[in-house]
């Protein structure tokens, strides 16, 4: 039975140190980023090294509903569009998000700028995620966007005749992809857009990735840091062009994590401190840990120490790395504090609340906090652990299995959504 098939999986704990190299997939965020710069796009782009996953499958099967051409060839890594320019071939659209955050803020935002009436829903989870700061956003900036149930969340519906442009701020401390959102959609407005960030603004890092993604289509944006504000010019053209997309390195933590738990050495090729995505910064907090961190031109290599040590950290700007981090620190000498995270109870759980119950389960104290978690090691315990239908509980939490008995991880298929081989690729490197 595959994985994905099973109710629950057990984990089977290791008594040798984690020796290997390993390239996760393509970056879920980069992914999704890259086909709505092609789809923006007069013509066609080729994205290689994409991810196939739950999460970008409804991204593309919202865009082919909009009338745009996506080709997948080599398992899905390979991804011709068809660009059109921010003109759809229809007026009127359903479109089905499951619980992709990516897809249904960037999509929201992408369809302003169409002619028509456009629907976005996802599933259950999905229709409890904020997204009213989006939609206000959008209303500043000509468009007519509104949750349907009135509370919002999804489901929401955008109509209107294009984007016309103009000011607007937009709140950012539940999630940068509000703002990611719209710094896609506004270079194709009627008239010049300029964005101002409304308070702090979580995650800076991604915001960053997508002004990179967008440079590489062709897409101008003068950017003030203090306070952050975007300037776009109207009326410009995305540019089709030939893209390359990074390993995941969100998914390579549970990698690093995986050598520092056991005090191993694993090697992650293809990512670098040049990396776009901001949770390479992972290493760092691995390193305070007292793990030792090789950064390489193309690849980050992190061997575990003989003792792991406790650490006070903010997160913020690495946060979907948070729950990797919180399962090593069970195996640390004193506490760990992670801070800056208040915006992960917003995510397919509550990333704070639910991540603490289960490390409880498996012998920690844990205190929450406004922002985070402390976690207090104790004697490790065997647990079946529930994963929220939350991919990264399901993968982080796992990694606890590896040096306690009895760690039984509920829904394994969950990772699917942004990581359908990952038990394929753990017990590869773990040569079980």
């Amino acid at each position: 039975m595959k994985h994905s098939e099973r109710q629950s999986i057990f984990i089977e704990p290791v008594s040798h140190p984690i020796v290997g190299t390993i390239a996760p997939p393509g970056s879920k965020s980069l992914t999704n980023r890259a086909l709505v710069c092609a789809a923006l796009a007069d013509g066609r782009s080729t994205l290689t090294g994409a991810l196939d996953s739950d999460d970008t499958r409804v991204m593309i099967a919202s865009l082919k509903r909009l009338g745009i051409s996506v080709q997948s060839s080599d398992a899905a890594e390979t991804l011709v569009v068809d660009g059109t320019a921010g003109r759809f071939a229809v007026d009127r659209a359903d479109l089905f998000v499951g619980n992709s955050g990516t897809t249904i803020r960037f999509l929201t935002a992408m369809v302003a700028l169409g002619k028509g009436k456009f629907t976005l829903d996802g599933v259950a989870r999905m229709r409890e995620r904020p997204i009213a700061d989006l939609l206000d956003a959008l209303n500043q900036l000509g468009t007519s966007a509104s949750s349907l149930a009135g509370n919002g969340c999804p489901p929401v519906t955008i109509e209107g005749t294009g984007l016309a442009g103009g000011r607007a701020k937009v709140r950012s401390s539940i999630s940068s992809q509000y703002l990611s959102g719209l710094l896609m959609a506004a270079p194709l407005a009627n008239s010049p857009v300029q964005i101002s960030v409304d308070g702090p603004l979580v995650s800076r890092t991604y915001v960053d990735m997508t002004l990179a993604l967008m440079k590489s289509f062709g897409i101008a944006c003068d950017v003030n840091d203090s306070p952050p504000s975007f300037k776009l010019p109207g009326g410009q053209v995305y540019s089709p062009c030939d893209y390359a997309i990074e390993p995941d390195a969100s998914a390579a933590s549970y990698f690093w994590a995986a050598a520092a738990i056991t005090k191993g050495r694993v090697t992650v090729p293809g990512l670098s401190t040049a990396s776009l995505q901001g949770d390479v910064g992972f290493v760092d907090c691995l390193e305070k840990m007292g793990c030792e961190v090789t950064r390489g031109a193309d690849s980050i290599t992190v061997s575990g120490p003989e003792r792991l040590l406790g650490i006070d950290v903010d997160m913020n700007t690495v946060s979907d790395t948070a729950q990797t981090l919180a399962t090593t620190a069970l195996f640390a000498d004193g506490p760990t504090t992670i801070r800056g995270i208040g915006h992960n109870r917003f995510k397919e759980t509550d990333r704070i609340g639910n991540l603490a119950i289960e490390l409880r389960k498996l012998g920690a104290e844990v205190a929450e906090l406004d922002d985070g978690l402390t976690i207090h090691p104790g004697p490790p315990r065997a647990a079946r652990i529930e994963t929220y239908d939350d991919h990264r509980m399901a993968m982080s939490l796992a990694l606890a299995g590896l040096r306690i008995p009895g760690v039984e991880i509920s829904n394994p298929g969950c990772t699917a959504k942004t990581y359908p081989c990952y038990w394929d690729d753990l017990c590869r490197l773990v040569g079980t």
